[in-house]
């Protein structure tokens, strides 16, 4: 093997020099450049490796995280639809840095009065409008949306200095939190509860006919700010689009609603004989036995008679829940509620759902089934789920995601028929919101800061929950769905590594191009093996922690062997497209004449060449073919008649691997894959030959559509002529 290559490094050398010699020109000193080259380490991109964040991808031996414990106290008052409420918090300092002040976002202050939200919005004249549109645009009335802070008082009850900031506030500490203390304070608020219908939301309340509400209530508290090594206090504002980031604790919590209301939130009921009949727990007990089919609860002619009914009294709902990042509970009169057990990994975990009649039967069908079906799917390409339960509560419009419980749309027409598409709608967001569990309510990545962290890994997943609830649902078509968006306009396209709030498309760029760069890592590029441990090894490793897009991408790389800067560079960095096409095809021929150029390479390395033995060579002249020449040298086998010289070109700026399909004459075929790697030395254009004992009358690069691959029309040999419509429906799409 080394004979072999020191004489093809000789004949590299010879072959060069006398190239050089054929040159005339007078030399030209070229300037120099930078290591553009595709395939370079991402050190210039990716944070530097600490004891806290490892080259590994992995938390280091000094990561640390603080923790924000809970009580609270909330009154709803459903005849002002006002939420009271009083919050003891414990914040523990675990970081090494003495803490000046603590930072507490105040989200609900997105719609006050004074919000800033509606004046950063481009608000251009329409040619026409309707009256409430013009209303609604151009006639500002205050609603007094926001937090009122009523009271902030330290551990004496002694007032505490503050200062809001728009969807901020600032604690001012009376002396530095040193590292290993723990502060407790406590702020009493209140605020009036949106119409999520109306008023727009990620939660509120809906408004029904029958004069009832649908109370789906969540940042309905103010929370502390994530403080890390990473961004220090990551105090962004909130301008309504890119979520939270959230520290971990422990929530003691009660809620008091009207005595007919049923009520589920984020953790584990402690006072099930204060608020349920007895008729209720049995059924409830039956539920925690029941793996296979839902149990009702409150049957829907039971939630019927509630509904017809306004309670003059109250009760209290008491939840505790350990290790969680956020809060949320949904309360109606209206609610069916039924639930069944999921196992995970022997362990018993609860399913459930509340939703009023007007979602059924759509929802009595599936909902709870889909919660199951998701539990049990994440947790297979994760960690096995570890909260008591998952809870998916109906609410018109919303999709939206906390600790156990999550609000999700779906809703069938007043006549309980719905549409297929209504059906997989409402399977798709259950699906999607219950797994938002494992990203970010686990996995806990900074949301404000990267959307991509949570939205696009949890879509991902969502795909294969989707198709195990369902073979034949309509996941889409990944990753040719991207396609119209990544060879779009490039003024409207925003790298996937962007602040959620100035991204432009944010569905495609935080949702559907991530799912699709990391259904191709799993399908074409590192395959179901190799990327499902290291997808699994960056989720446990990260889970109830605060990871970094760069825990991700080292994290992949380091549990697979896999060096995959140069699709994590292109695919999240770049607004780059994949373009791959075939140049020319070029029929080789054997013979035993040797070109002229090879001829003076012999005359001029007589003992090179002669130290070869005999030589046969390869000629793109057909009256020069000779393939009787190897019939010496075959062992055997049979000697190729067909050869084929395929330029591949590389328009677009992605580098992706050449999946290549041959159809040969008598119609079998053969697919190739070159890996991304073929590149690394030419980023324009690579060549590669293909022999066969028999004809071969087409190659098709990507013939599957497995690289997002924006333009098909340069795919095939011979050349296909695309119609009309193909011309005008890619035009559409981009």
């Amino acid at each position: 093997m080394k004979k072999i290559s020191l004489l093809l490094f000789s004949f590299f050398l010879i072959s060069n020099a006398f190239l050089a010699q054929e040159t005339k020109e007078k030399k030209v000193t070229q300037k120099g450049h930078t290591d553009e080259n595709k395939f370079r380490q991402m050190k210039d991109l990716l944070a530097t490796p600490n004891d806290q964040h490892t080259a590994s991808g992995a938390p280091g031996h000094q990561y640390s995280q603080q923790k924000v414990d809970y009580v609270m106290n909330i009154r709803l008052e459903e005849s002002t639809n006002k939420i009271y409420g009083e919050e003891k918090i414990t914040y523990h300092n675990n970081s090494k840095d003495n803490l000046d002040y603590l930072w507490i976002q105040l989200d609900q202050n997105m719609r006050a009065d004074d919000s800033k939200t509606p004046l950063a919005q481009s608000n251009a004249a329409a040619a026409f409008l309707t009256p409430e549109d013009f209303k609604k645009n151009f006639m500002k009335e205050g609603k007094s949306f926001g937090f009122n802070i009523e009271k902030v008082l330290n551990a004496e009850g002694k007032p505490l200095s503050y200062l809001i900031n728009w969807t901020m506030m600032r604690i001012n500490l009376p002396k530095p939190l040193a590292p290993g203390e723990k502060f407790n304070f406590s702020i009493q608020w209140n605020y009036k509860i949106n119409n999520s219908v109306k008023d727009g939301g990620r939660s509120g309340f809906e408004d029904f006919p029958d004069g009832n509400n649908n109370y789906t209530i969540a940042q309905f508290f103010p929370r502390l700010c994530v403080y890390n090594n990473v961004e220090g206090w990551q105090n962004m504002q909130f301008w309504g689009r890119s979520e939270f980031a959230l520290e971990f604790g422990d929530y003691d919590v009660k809620i008091t609603v009207p005595s007919d209301h049923i009520m589920e939130a984020t953790g584990e009921l402690q006072n099930e004989k204060d608020v349920l009949t007895k008729e209720q727990r049995s059924r409830y007990e039956q539920a925690r036995k029941s793996f296979n089919n839902p149990v009702i609860i409150v049957t829907q002619a039971e939630a019927e008679k509630n509904e017809k009914g306004r309670a003059t009294t109250n009760k209290t709902w008491y939840y505790k829940a350990t290790n969680v990042r956020d809060f949320a509970f949904a309360t109606s009169r209206k609610y069916i509620w039924d639930a069944m057990a999921v196992s995970i990994n022997g362990k018993t975990v609860m399913a459930t759902s509340l939703y009023p009649k007007e979602g059924n039967p759509l929802w009595e069908q599936h909902s709870t089934r889909v919660v199951a079906n998701t539990l049990q799917e994440y947790s297979k390409l994760t960690f096995d789920y570890p909260y008591p339960k998952a809870v998916s509560v109906h609410a018109d419009r919303q999709g939206m995601e906390y600790p156990m419980i999550c609000f999700n749309y779906g809703r069938p027409d007043p006549d309980g028929t719905y549409s297929e598409r209504t059906k997989n709608g409402m399977i798709g967001v259950i699906t999607h919101e219950v797994g938002h569990n494992f990203f970010p309510m686990i996995v806990n990545s900074d949301e404000r800061q990267w959307t991509w962290m949570d939205e696009g890994l949890n879509s991902f997943v969502e795909i294969l929950a989707e198709l195990k609830y369902d073979p034949n649902f309509n996941t889409g078509n990944l990753p040719k769905d991207i396609v119209g968006y990544m060879g779009g306009d490039q003024n409207n396209i925003s790298p996937i590594m962007a602040q959620g709030d100035y991204v432009k498309q944010f569905g495609p760029n935080a949702y559907t191009k991530p799912a699709a760069g990391l259904y191709m890592l799993r399908q074409t590029i590192m395959g179901p093996e190799l990327f499902d441990h290291a997808f699994r090894t960056y989720a446990q490793r990260w889970m109830f922690k605060h990871p970094t897009p760069e825990d991700f991408f080292r994290s992949m790389e380091d549990a697979s062997a896999m060096d995959l800067d140069w699709f994590f560079r292109g695919w999240f960095y770049t607004t780059e497209a994949s373009d791959i096409g075939i140049k020319e095809v070029k029929p080789l021929y054997l013979t035993n004449k040797p070109n002229e150029r090879v001829t003076k390479l012999k005359s001029q390395y007589k003992e090179y060449f002669d130290s070869l033995g005999e030589l046969v060579y390869i000629t793109d002249v057909k009256e020069d073919a000779n393939p009787k020449v190897m019939e010496n040298h075959a062992d055997g086998k049979e000697v190729p008649s067909f050869i084929y010289s395929v330029e591949f070109e590389k328009p677009g700026g992605l580098v992706m691997p050449i999946i290549v399909e041959l159809t040969y004459a008598d119609g079998t075929k053969e697919k190739q894959t070159f890996p991304a790697q073929i590149w690394m030395r030419d980023d324009n254009s690579v060549k590669r030959v293909f022999a066969s004992t028999q004809e071969i009358v087409s190659i098709v690069v990507d013939p599957d559509l497995e690289t997002a691959d924006v333009d098909t029309s340069n795919n095939s040999w011979p050349k296909k002529e695309s119609d009309k419509f193909d011309q005008f429906k890619n035009k559409v799409q981009n």
